[in-house]
Formats: C-alpha cells, sequence, structure tokens
C-alpha cells in the first residue's frame, strides 16, 4: 500500500519544493516507486526544480476535470527510473482542486506507487488542506526564524485536525520537522532560532533534517536538478541524511556545528 507524504509550511518561500523535490528523488533512487504531485495551482513551481518544465502537456486539475487520464498526465523522470511528477495548472485557481477529484486521483496513483509525495501550497488556503487532507506523515518545512516557526505551529494545528485519518478517529498523522537555510554560525551569535529552540521548545515535534545555509541549492534550482542530486554539496548531503532517516536509518547530522574561524577572519570580523 502506498505511503502518502505531505511536504508543507505555514509561510511561502521556505524550501518546501525544493524539499519535496530532494525527498522524491533520494526515494526513487533507493528503488521505491515515487510520485510528487504539485498542489499549488496557479503558480506551478515543481516542475521546473524537477526539470521538466517543458514536458507539461496535461496537469492535476485537467485529471480532475476529466479532460486528460492519470496516465497522460504524469511526467517519468529522464534520469531516475521510479520518478514521477504530476504538475499543478498553471492557469486556474484553486478552486478548480475539488475533494472527490483530489481523492480519486489519489486512490488511482496508490494502486501504482510506493510513495505519493504531495507538494504542498504555503499557508492554509483550499490547496493546503486538500494536499495535507489524505495523507499518512508530514514534513513540515521552517526556516529558523520566529515567524516561519509560528506559521509552522498553526501548520501542526491543522495536522492534528483536518486530516482523513482525525476524521476517521485513526489517530494523528506522523510529523517530522525540517529546518532549512540553517547557519549554526549565526545561531551560535544568536541571530536566528537554534535547532533546540525549533524543535524542542516552540514546535515540540521530531527533527527529520537541518538543511545548511547553502549556494548549491540556488544553483541546483536555476539547472532544473534536485538539489540532492549535487554530488558533494552540504545540501546534498542534507538531503540524503533527512531521506535515509526517514526509511529507518541511523545517521548522524552533519552541517550543524559552528566553524572555527581562523586568526585572520576574526581580526577582520569575518
Amino acid at each position: 500500500m502506498a505511503k502518502i507524504v505531505v511536504v508543507t509550511s505555514g509561510k511561502g518561500g521556505v524550501g518546501k519544493t525544493t524539499t519535496s523535490a530532494s525527498f522524491a528523488t533520494g526515494l526513487a533512487q533507493r528503488g521505491h516507486k515515487t510520485v510528487v504531485i504539485d498542489f499549488d495551482v496557479g503558480l506551478r513551481n515543481l516542475d521546473l526544480i524537477m526539470g521538466c518544465e517543458r514536458r507539461v502537456v496535461y496537469d492535476l486539475v485537467n485529471v480532475i476535470n476529466n479532460e486528460a487520464r492519470l496516465q497522460q498526465a504524469l511526467i517519468k523522470d529522464r534520469d531516475i527510473d521510479n520518478l514521477y511528477i504530476l504538475p499543478a495548472s498553471q492557469t486556474r485557481d484553486k478552486d478548480a482542486l475539488s475533494d472527490e477529484g483530489v481523492g480519486r486521483v489519489i486512490d488511482e496513483l496508490a494502486q501504482e506507487f510506493d510513495y505519493i509525495i504531495c507538494d504542498s501550497p504555503a499557508g492554509i488556503e483550499r490547496g493546503a488542506i486538500l494536499a495535507m487532507y489524505h495523507a499518512d506523515e508530514a514534513l513540515i518545512v521552517t526556516n529558523p526564524e520566529i515567524s516561519s516557526v509560528r506559521d509552522s505551529d498553526r501548520i501542526i494545528g491543522m495536522l492534528d485536525s483536518k486530516t482523513k485519518k482525525v476524521e476517521r478517529n485513526e489517530g494523528r498523522i506522523r510529523k517530522h520537522l525540517v529546518i532549512t537555510r540553517f547557519d549554526p554560525n549565526r545561531a551560535q551569535r544568536e541571530e536566528m532560532l537554534s535547532i533546540e529552540d525549533i524543535a524542542d521548545d516552540i514546535l515540540k515535534i521530531p527533527t527529520l533534517g537541518v538543511i545548511p545555509e547553502c549556494p548549491s541549492v540556488l544553483n541546483a534550482s536555476n539547472q532544473g536538478v534536485p538539489v540532492i542530486r549535487e554530488n558533494d554539496s552540504k545540501a546534498s548531503e542534507a538531503y540524503d541524511d533527512l531521506v535515509a532517516r526517514f526509511l529507518g536509518e541511523e545517521r548522524p547530522y552533519r552541517h550543524i556545528q559552528p566553524q572555527k574561524q581562523g586568526w585572520l577572519a576574526r581580526l577582520f570580523g569575518g
């Protein structure tokens, strides 16, 4: 049976789609047949990060409206056999998503895939609610700043009250924290929240991954490649560790300790 994972956030611009792309890619690289769905109707960025924007013919809304079959809308990744993308519509608004239509698409995908990754819009509007409704687990993406963490706390409340599992009295979905754009030196100087501030004191959910501030994230996005495939970068290593932990493997956390500065950097305040 397929496992459905929603990747969500309270605030936009925190790296949620980047996380969805790398998470789905990492699962597929490990042999799991994986599909990632873009629920951000009207914007549609997942196809850009996955490098398949020119191959979009049909989208999620076309399938919901019976204007195309699901197999016509699914895009197979060029390099990874087990990875597929279901893009969002760029010309419709979020009201084009219906409860029944989304449920039908999820049920059909569940017959074929091991993992269904739902790349949610930020916040609590309709697309976000539909993306989380069918989920078994959730990745909550936040930056180490108070406004982002506060909005993530609200998303946790939605995940604890607005899912199918809760409605059916089957318990709450499992939640994982993903902290992005983390800089341990700035955290040490108290210029941003620490991992402990976010995970233990405020949100109180287990941390699955800490993604460091890293230029490879922007470089990969501009090239249309999930950053997990950028070899030897700090961000790719952190996302690889995240996927491994999700699948039950023990991995130490890398790139979360402050780096000692040389005497020249200290002299000039670097």
